[in-house]
């Protein structure tokens, strides 16, 4: 296994970079995956809701979802490495983070106008399917613990 040196000086192995990049890929094609299942096979086009307070929603594109799955893991990675660096119990109080991320995520489509509940329950679905890649799978890249600073 090789091994980097980060600006901060903090060794980090490059398979663990390279988990945590696959980890984001593979949230991203699952969020694609669903897409197309919900749009192409399921023949369903799929819309968010408004919160202009007018009642016209939004198409959610292939695009939309590619970059929110792309956002939604690329900060998951970030506040990992993040709390890494910063705290005792990065595994635990990340998971934490994780799970209110994905709690305030599902208020988007749980909240606006001009959708019924089939499009809010497979925004949801999308929701769910982003994280259930990340959230296991950044888990277990995730440093244990570290020792106190002297």
């Amino acid at each position: 296994m090789s091994i980097k040196t980060d600006i901060a000086n903090t060794v980090v192995p490059t398979t663990t970079r390279s988990q945590r990049l696959l980890t984001v890929a593979a949230a991203v094609v699952a969020a694609v995956g669903g897409w197309v299942l919900i749009e192409g096979i399921g023949g369903v086009d799929l819309r968010a809701p408004a919160f202009d307070g007018s009642t016209a929603s939004q198409d959610v594109g292939l695009g939309a979802v590619v970059f929110a799955s792309l956002v939604a893991g690329v900060a998951a990675w970030g506040l990992l490495a993040l709390l890494e660096r910063s705290i005792r119990r990065p595994r635990r109080t990340w998971t934490v983070f994780a799970v209110a991320g994905l709690i305030v995520s599902l208020g988007g489509p749980m909240s606006g106008t001009g959708i019924d509940p089939t499009h809010r329950g497979l925004l949801v679905l999308l929701h769910v399917v982003v994280a259930a890649v990340l959230i296991p799978l950044l888990y277990r890249t995730a440093a244990t613990g570290r020792k106190a600073r002297s």
